[in-house]
C-alpha cells in the first residue's frame, strides 16, 4: 500500500523525532509477521504494479491486528507504529522527514508491504488514513534590520562596503537585529525560541579578526521578528569595523536540548571617530512635517519637492558641508551642500508613506584613509500623502475570443468621465486568453491573427482624449510585440495633424521609444526618448511607461519626457525644447489610440501582438511609482503569468511538448544527445555527458522580473565520476556563449552538490559584464526529487549601494536560501538564445551537461513571492 505526502506544514521545521503509523483492519492468521515501511520513488501517470523502485528502508513492526475474535487472545484493528530504533541503523526514518521539511525531498511516498510478499501469511490489510507525527523546532532564519545606531539616534545604518563605512561618534555604538525563523508558518503567530548573536571583526590595524560578540536576550529566548539590540563595548577610536549577525534558534525534546543557528547576514561597516561631526539639527519648511509618536500627518506627495534647513550640531565649530538623501534611495542620490546652515528645497520622495530623510555633517577634513570625513547621521522623518491613482484604467479582460464584446471598460475610480474603449476591425482586433495578470485574466489581441493584409489595421480607441497632453502625464502598458517589421504602436493620443504622443516599438531604431511631435502640425519634428537596448524579445510580456513633466510650471524649457522599460528609465529624461526649437506643449483632441498613430492626418503602425493592463496618470510618475506599477499587483500582491511548462509526462522519444501549448508559446523541447524519456517515471533521463533538450527563445523576457521552477533528480553515481568545480546546468536561457540565467547544480568537494541560481550579462564584444548568483546554503539531496526554484526580482530595491533594483532568490522545495552578497543584479539586458534543459553555456563555451532526471519545468513572467513560491512548490507535489 502507498501514501504520497506533500510537504506543507513542515517547511521550515528541524524534525527532532517522526513516527508513521497506519490504522491495520486485517491480517492473513493470527501469528504476527513482519510489515516493512519503505520510502519509495514517487508515484506517477506511468506507475503499475509492483509500484515506484525502493530507496530506503524506514523501519519494520511484527505485528498481526485485524482478525478479532478468531483469534485467542482477540486481535481488534490497532494503529501499528513506526519510529526509529536506535539499535538498528538501518531505519531512517527521522532523517528522512528530515530532508523532506528541509526541502530537499520535494514529495514522499511511503509503501507498506510484507517483508515476504510470497509467504501469504504475512499479507495484511490498512486503512487510508496514515499519519506522520512529527515533533519538530523552528529553523533559524537570517535575521533582518541587521545595523549599528552611530549616536545616540533611533535609526540603524548597515553600510556594505569598507570604502564608505558608517562613521560613528561613540566608542559603544549601539547594535541591533531582528530575530526570525526560516519560515513564518501563521503570520502574527510567536514562533520559535530565538536568540540574536552579534559579531563584531575589526579590519585596520591587521586582517580581518574578532573583536567582540555578544547575544541577546542575554538569557532566555524571544520569538520571531523580535527586535534586539545591545552595546558593544569600548572600542578603539579610529578603528575600522564591521558587523553581522545570525539567528540562534533553541530546542529541547525528550531530554535532550541543542542549538541552531542561520547562515551570518551581510557585513555591516563602521568607523569610529569620536572627533568627527555630530549629528546636526533637521528643520523642515512647506510641505512636510516631523512625524512625532504620536502624530504623523501626511503631506505633499510622491514626486512633490520639500523645504529643509540643516544646521551643524552646537557641539561642532567647524562644520563646512552637508550630504543628505532619503533612505528609501540608493546612495547614488546622495547629494551634498556647502555651509555650516544650509537650506535646500528639493527633497524629493519618490514614494508615499513614511519617509526618512538622513543627514550627515563634515568638516571637509580628511580621515586616515584619505576620505572626506563625514560625521554621524541625524534623521527626519516625515510622512508622504497617497498620490491621486490613475485617471483611466483598462484592464482588458472584458472580453473572450469569439464573445463579440467591443468595449474595454476604462475602471479607474478617480474622480471624472471614464473614457471606455471601443474595439474596431473584428478581424484585427480581438481578445486572447493570455493575460499578464494569470489565468484567468485576458488581454487585448491586434492584428496577427488576421491573414488578410486588409484586415491588419485593428486598434481600440476611447471616444475623446484619457489625459491633457499639454499637462504632465504618464502613460503605462504590458505588451507582447510579435511583428518587428514596421513601427508598432501601443498607445497615441491624436490632434488634428498628429499624436502629441506615442508609445511604439520603431523599425529604424530598434527599440521601443517614446516621443511627442513638436506641434500639432504635417511634417512635424519628433522627439524622441529611446530605449537602451536594441531587438527587444518577441513574444513576452514587457512593461512600457512612457513620462511627459512640465515641472509645474509654464515654462516650456524645462518639459521633458522619458521612457521606461520593465520599470527602468532609459537614459536621462530628454528635455523638449533643446531637442526641437520648435517645441510647444499642446493638448491632444481626439480619444486616445490603442495600437496606432497618427502621423501627417492619417493613422498607420498598427501594432501586432498582445496589450494588457493600460493606465493613464494625469501627473508624472516617479521611477520609483512606475517600478511598483511593473509588479501588476493586485490588492498589493504582485502577480504572474505562466508563460511556459513542460511536464516529461507527455514526452515523446523526440521532444517534450507544452502543457498546454499556448498563444505565442516557444513550443516544443527537442530532445538531443541521447535524452531519453522513462513513461515509468515520467521523466525525461539525461546522462551527463551529450543529452539535452532546447528550443528557441526567448521564454521570458529577462530584463524584468521572472520566475523559473524545475522538478530535478540527480544522478549519484555519475555525479561522483564529476571532477570537484564540475557545474551542470538543469535549466537556462542563452545570451550567446553564457547562459543569461540559469539553474545550475555545482561539486565544490567530493560527494557534495549544492544548488544554485545565477544571472550573466555581456558587453558589445561578447564579454562577461556582470554577474550574480546565489546558492543554497546546505547540501542537495541525490536520486531523489527536489523543487528547485529561482527568481529575479528587477522591481526589488537592493541593499547595496550600487545601483537601484534586481535581486535574485533561490527556493529549494518552499524553503528560501540565503541571497547572500552576490545576489544583486542590475544590468537591464534580455537574453535571447536557447531555452535548454541538461547543458548550458559558461565561460564561452557550451556544455555542463547534468546527469540526472527531469519531470517539470515552469517559467513565469512576474516574481514569486514567498508565499507564491511555497504555493506552486506544494501544488506540483500533490498538496492542497
Amino acid at each position: 500500500m502507498l501514501f504520497e505526502l506533500a510537504p506543507t506544514q513542515l517547511a521550515g521545521k528541524y524534525v527532532l523525532d517522526a513516527t508513521f503509523r497506519a490504522h491495520e483492519t486485517w491480517s492473513f492468521n493470527c501469528n504476527a509477521h513482519w510489515v516493512d515501511l519503505e520510502r519509495t520513488d514517487n508515484m506517477t501517470e506511468g506507475t503499475h504494479w509492483p509500484g515506484p523502485k525502493d530507496l530506503d528502508q524506514m523501519g519494520d513492526r511484527n505485528v498481526s491486528y485485524g482478525r478479532g475474535d478468531n483469534c485467542s487472545p482477540s486481535q481488534p484493528d490497532s494503529w501499528v507504529e513506526f519510529n526509529d530504533n536506535p539499535a538498528e541503523p538501518d531505519e531512517n526514518l527521522k532523517s528522512t522527514v528530515r530532508s523532506y521539511a528541509d526541502g530537499k525531498i520535494s514529495r514522499l511516498t511511503f509503501m507498506l508491504r510484507a517483508k515476504d510478499e510470497t509467504d501469504a501469511r504475512a499479507w495484511k490489510r490498512f486503512d487510508d488514513n496514515a499519519e506522520l507525527k512529527v515533533n519538530y523546532a523552528y529553523q533559524p532564519g537570517v535575521p533582518t534590520s541587521v545595523g549599528v545606531i552611530p549616536g545616540n539616534g533611533n535609526t540603524a545604518y548597515c553600510r556594505p562596503s569598507s570604502t564608505d563605512p558608517l562613521m560613528v561618534t561613540r566608542i559603544d555604538p549601539m547594535v541591533q537585529a531582528r530575530v526570525q525563523t526560516k519560515v513564518e508558518a501563521h503570520k502574527g503567530d510567536e514562533e520559535g525560541s530565538l536568540q540574536a548573536e552579534y559579531v563584531v571583526q575589526r579590519g585596520d590595524d591587521a586582517a580581518w579578526h574578532e573583536v567582540w560578540s555578544a547575544y541577546r536576550p542575554a538569557s532566555g529566548w524571544v520569538p520571531d521578528e523580535t527586535l534586539q539590540s545591545l552595546r558593544t563595548s569600548s572600542r578603539a577610536d579610529g578603528g575600522l569595523y564591521r558587523l553581522r549577525a545570525r539567528t540562534q534558534s533553541h530546542w529541547s525534546y525528550d531530554g535532550a536540548s541543542g542549538d541552531l543557528f542561520s547562515s551570518y547576514s551581510s557585513w555591516c561597516y563602521f568607523k569610529i571617530d569620536s572627533t568627527a561631526p555630530k549629528a546636526p539639527t533637521i528643520t523642515a519648511g512647506a510641505p512636510y512635517t516631523q512625524c512625532t509618536v504620536n502624530l504623523c500627518n501626511p503631506s505633499g506627495g510622491p514626486g512633490t519637492p520639500g523645504k529643509f534647513t540643516f544646521t551643524h550640531n552646537s557641539a561642532d565649530s567647524d562644520v563646512k558641508a552637508f550630504r543628505w538623501r532619503l533612505l528609501t534611495t540608493s546612495a547614488q542620490k546622495t547629494k551634498q551642500v556647502i555651509g555650516a546652515t544650509v537650506t535646500v528645497n528639493d527633497v524629493t520622495p519618490s514614494l508615499a508613506g513614511t519617509q526618512v530623510l538622513s543627514v550627515e555633517a563634515s568638516d571637509l577634513k580628511l580621515d586616515s584613509s584619505g576620505r572626506t570625513r563625514w560625521g554621524t547621521p541625524a534623521e527626519f522623518a516625515f510622512k508622504v500623502s497617497t498620490p491621486n491613482g490613475p485617471v483611466g484604467r483598462w484592464h482588458l479582460d472584458d472580453g473572450t475570443t469569439g464573445s463579440g464584446v467591443v468595449v474595454a471598460k476604462d475602471v479607474a475610480t478617480e474622480a471624472g468621465a471614464r473614457h471606455d474603449a471601443t474595439l474596431h476591425g473584428a478581424a484585427g482586433a480581438t481578445w486572447s486568453g493570455r493575460g499578464r495578470r494569470g489565468d484567468p485574466d485576458y488581454s487585448l489581441r491586434l492584428n496577427d491573427a488576421a491573414t488578410n493584409p486588409a484586415d491588419q489595421v485593428g486598434y481600440a480607441a476611447t471616444a475623446s482624449a484619457a489625459v491633457n497632453t499639454k499637462d504632465s502625464f504618464t502613460v503605462s502598458a504590458w505588451v507582447q510585440l510579435s511583428d518587428p517589421s514596421k513601427n508598432r504602436v501601443v498607445l497615441s493620443e491624436s490632434g488634428t495633424n498628429g499624436s502629441a504622443f506615442a508609445l511604439y516599438y520603431s523599425a529604424s531604431f530598434k527599440k521601443w521609444i517614446f516621443n511627442r511631435m513638436d506641434r500639432d502640425q504635417a511634417n512635424p519634428a519628433f522627439i524622441r526618448s529611446v530605449a537602451d537596448e536594441i531587438n527587444p524579445p518577441l513574444n513576452v510580456w514587457t512593461h512600457l511607461s512612457g513620462v511627459f513633466d512640465s515641472k509645474k510650471d509654464a515654462d516650456k524649457s524645462n518639459d521633458t519626457i522619458q521612457l521606461f522599460v520593465n520599470g527602468r528609465p532609459q537614459g536621462d529624461p530628454v528635455t523638449l525644447a533643446a531637442s526641437a526649437s520648435t517645441y510647444e506643449p499642446w493638448t491632444a483632441n481626439a480619444g486616445m489610440q490603442i495600437g496606432r498613430s497618427m502621423e501627417n492626418g492619417g493613422y498607420g503602425g498598427y501594432f501586432f501582438g498582445l496589450v494588457d493592463e493600460i493606465s493613464v496618470w494625469q501627473y508624472p510618475l516617479t521611477g520609483d511609482s512606475i517600478m511598483k506599477e511593473a509588479q501588476a499587483a493586485v490588492d498589493d500582491v504582485p502577480t504572474n503569468e505562466l508563460v511556459a511548462h513542460w511536464d516529461a509526462a507527455a514526452a515523446t522519444a523526440t521532444a517534450i511538448p507544452e502543457s498546454p501549448s499556448t498563444l505565442y508559446a516557444p513550443g516544443s523541447l527537442t530532445l538531443a544527445g541521447g535524452a531519453v524519456p522513462n513513461a515509468d517515471r515520467s521523466a525525461v533521463v539525461l546522462n551527463g555527458t551529450t543529452a539535452y533538450a532546447s528550443v528557441a527563445g526567448p521564454v521570458v523576457d529577462d530584463s524584468g522580473s521572472f520566475t523559473v521552477s524545475a522538478s530535478v533528480e540527480l544522478d549519484s553515481e555519475a555525479l561522483a565520476a564529476k571532477p570537484v568545480g564540475y557545474t551542470g546546468q538543469i535549466a537556462g536561457q542563452r545570451t550567446g556563449n553564457e547562459s543569461a540565467w540559469a539553474l545550475w547544480v555545482t561539486k565544490p568537494a567530493d560527494d557534495a552538490y549544492q544548488w544554485k541560481f545565477t544571472r550573466t550579462a555581456r558587453g558589445a564584444n561578447g564579454q562577461v559584464i556582470q554577474s550574480a548568483e546565489v546558492m543554497d546554503d546546505e547540501l542537495a539531496e541525490t536520486d531523489t526529487w527536489v523543487q528547485v526554484t529561482g527568481v529575479f526580482n528587477a522591481q526589488e530595491s537592493l541593499e547595496s549601494d550600487d545601483l537601484s533594483y534586481g535581486k535574485l532568490h533561490l527556493y529549494v522545495g518552499p524553503l528560501a536560501q540565503p541571497s547572500g552578497e552576490n545576489a544583486d543584479f542590475t544590468a537591464a539586458q534580455a537574453g535571447s538564445g536557447e531555452l535548454a534543459i541538461g547543458r548550458g553555456a559558461k565561460g564561452g563555451a557550451v556544455g555542463n551537461y547534468l546527469p540526472g532526471s527531469l519531470e517539470s519545468l515552469k517559467v513565469w513572467t512576474g516574481a514569486m513571492t514567498a508565499d507564491q513560491v511555497s504555493a506552486q512548490v506544494q501544488a506540483a507535489s500533490g498538496a492542497g
